[in-house]
């Protein structure tokens, strides 16, 4: 049986961390060919997301804590939580709410169909109108002037193949290969 990580960096966010919990669980219920642990990252919370995150552990099998000691970033702790992941396929799926737990189905038949990174493109976003519109010009500045391609209005969420995360692995960057 095919194994799924769910990650999900955190930094106070205890208004969101049961709805999320709650909405991944749904989705997992609804693919019982699967079995899937959804890991947790804590970036030093200064609210109760820590103390509710144990509450949410201590009730359910599957999800998982990293507690970092310090905040490691962004970049850092989402990282490290998909180095820490088990599964032949690793999601990452920030905790604010601004990205539906129930596209993990989707993704999750993207990637049975060979696809081995499935990325989520915001077309629109909650946001203020304004920061959408200069993220997106941002994004597209970023392509003109990099030799890089980066992907309009893509925040990380998505799923990533075992193999993809074990190539990143390799690359041995020492800001995402220490532990958090």
């Amino acid at each position: 049986m095919k194994v799924v990580s769910v990650v999900t960096p955190c930094f106070n966010e205890e208004a969101n961390v049961i709805e999320l919990s709650d909405r991944v669980r749904a989705v997992f219920e609804s693919l019982p060919q699967y079995r899937y642990e959804h890991i947790f990252i804590d970036n030093a919370s200064r609210d109760n997301t820590l103390a509710i995150l144990k509450h949410i552990a201590s009730r359910d099998p599957h999800v998982k804590i990293i507690a970092n000691a310090r905040n490691f970033g962004h970049l850092r702790s989402p990282m490290h939580g998909m180095f820490q992941a088990g599964g032949d396929a690793i999601i990452l799926l920030f905790s604010d709410l601004q990205d539906p737990p129930e596209m993990l189905k989707e993704m999750i038949a993207h990637w049975e169909n060979g696809t081995p990174v499935v990325l989520a493109i915001k077309e629109t976003s909650d946001e203020n109108g304004f920061m959408f519109w200069l993220r997106t010009r941002y994004y597209r500045l970023v392509n003109r002037l990099a030799d890089l391609k980066t992907y309009e209005n893509f925040t990380g969420f998505g799923l990533y193949d075992r193999r993809v995360i074990e190539i990143v692995r390799s690359f041995n960057d020492p800001t995402h290969t220490s532990a958090a």
